[in-house]
């Protein structure tokens, strides 16, 4: 018979502890980046139904889409496929974004957040038109610009207060081996 000391009790971290340990790492980061882009889908979906003048980023989303795959030599879907595929690329995209926010710890969680959802904003507002994407259907400054801005910064909002909720229920680190207790 061996004597076995792998595992926690003999000092050797198992496959599967790593395993608990890059879930639970992970985990704020991801679901964090999710909310930030099921907030920014939720937002645009839902008021452009309703509100004249809303954003209309997935008509943007959907350029982008359709000249990536045709630069590519690819036949971009049309209608509703590309709106589907618009829709899952918006949510990835915005979920790896937004999972920025755990860049700088959770105590900077808001205002990495609100930069995060600023910059995105700003950018939706501003770059479009110069990457040839044209501009959003029916805008009307001052408002569509604005709320095209606020979906994102909300956006970010949601990123860190899901960041800061998840990791707050977290044991705190070992600042010796960077384990937690």
């Amino acid at each position: 018979m061996t004597d076995d000391t792998s595992g926690p009790l003999g000092g050797e971290e198992t496959t599967q502890d790593r395993r608990t340990e890059t879930v639970r790492r992970w985990k704020p980061i991801v679901l964090a980046g999710l909310a930030g882009a099921v907030t920014v889908t939720v937002l645009n979906e839902g008021v452009r139904r309703t509100l004249p003048h809303a954003p209309r980023m997935e008509v943007i989303g959907e350029r982008a889409l359709a000249g990536t795959l045709n630069a590519v030599g690819i036949e971009p879907p049309r209608g509703e496929a590309l709106y589907g595929w618009t829709m899952l690329a918006d949510l990835v995209s915005n979920s790896l974004y937004y999972g920025l926010v755990a860049v700088a710890g959770p105590g900077q969680a808001w205002p990495v957040g609100g930069a995060l959802g600023l910059a995105a904003g700003l950018g939706a507002v501003v770059l479009p038109r110069p990457l040839g994407l044209g501009t959003q259907p029916g805008s009307r400054a001052p408002r569509t610009p604005m709320l095209t801005a606020a979906w994102y910064l909300a956006g970010g909002l949601a990123a860190a207060a899901t960041y800061r909720h998840l990791t707050s229920q977290a044991p705190e680190p070992d600042p010796l081996t960077d384990r937690h207790l």
